[in-house]
């Protein structure tokens, strides 16, 4: 441990105290990088909202241009012609009450993401202690309940990332690996960052972005300016 916190602060000490634009930030966290493995690069943003107002919520997904670098494992939970058509879009698993039954029964969690159709949803209901604390519960506003089946599996795959803030206001999100040619990162978590900016709900008054910072899995934050994400905001 001592040995990687002398690591840590070495990457430390090569981020100036002022903020970042993104496009200075992404190719320093790729420089600083210590860790022998290819480490996840993540956003975080705090925002200027207060999570305990449902009108004030923010929440919402976004496919990544590029991908995340590894792709996800989908379960389609459906019934009757969707269950082939969840298997044609490229499901890792598929089908109807007998997926219910297994995660019930037997705490399977072999799945990254989970789709519905609407029509199986009362019994997808009964999972909601299983699936909900690994944020893996199947919901309309992230495109997980459908009827359009292909779509959401494709999407998925395809680098689907889900955002939502948490209790403190804040929003984590992964954009990709540390190894990404740069160029696909920054459009990546570009892509990210807009997207939350577009999700600001109408009750959040004042300055929207607080701060953010983008940093790998085990290395120090970069501090971006913000400045740019708040403008025409009110």
């Amino acid at each position: 441990m001592a040995k990687a916190g002398k690591k840590y602060f070495a990457a430390a000490q090569k981020i100036e105290r002022r903020e970042y634009n993104l496009e200075e930030a992404i190719p320093l966290i790729q420089k600083i990088k210590f860790a022998r493995f290819d480490e996840t690069v993540e956003v975080h943003m705090r925002l200027g909202v207060d999570p305990k107002h449902a009108d004030q919520m923010v929440r919402g997904t976004v496919v990544l241009p590029n991908g995340l670098g590894k792709s996800k494992k989908v379960l389609v939970i459906a019934s009757g012609d969707k269950i082939k058509e969840a298997e044609a879009a490229g499901a890792d698993y598929f089908g109807g009450e007998e997926m219910v039954n297994k995660i019930q029964q037997e705490s399977w969690m072999d799945y990254d993401a989970v789709v519905a159709t609407p029509d199986m949803m009362r019994s997808v209901g009964r999972l909601g202690k299983i699936l909900g604390p690994r944020g893996l519960m199947p919901n309309p506003k992230t495109g997980t309940v459908t009827t359009d089946v292909a779509k959401a599996v494709q999407e998925v795959k395809a680098g689907k990332v889900e955002f939502r803030v948490d209790k403190t206001g804040v929003i984590h999100a992964p954009v990709g690996k540390v190894g990404f040619d740069t160029g696909k990162l920054l459009e990546n978590a570009s892509t990210l960052i807009q997207a939350v900016v577009r999700a600001k709900p109408a009750a959040a008054k004042g300055k929207y972005v607080r701060s953010a910072t983008v940093c790998s899995t085990m290395g120090p934050g970069v501090h971006l300016d913000v400045t740019t994400y708040n403008v025409k905001q009110v």
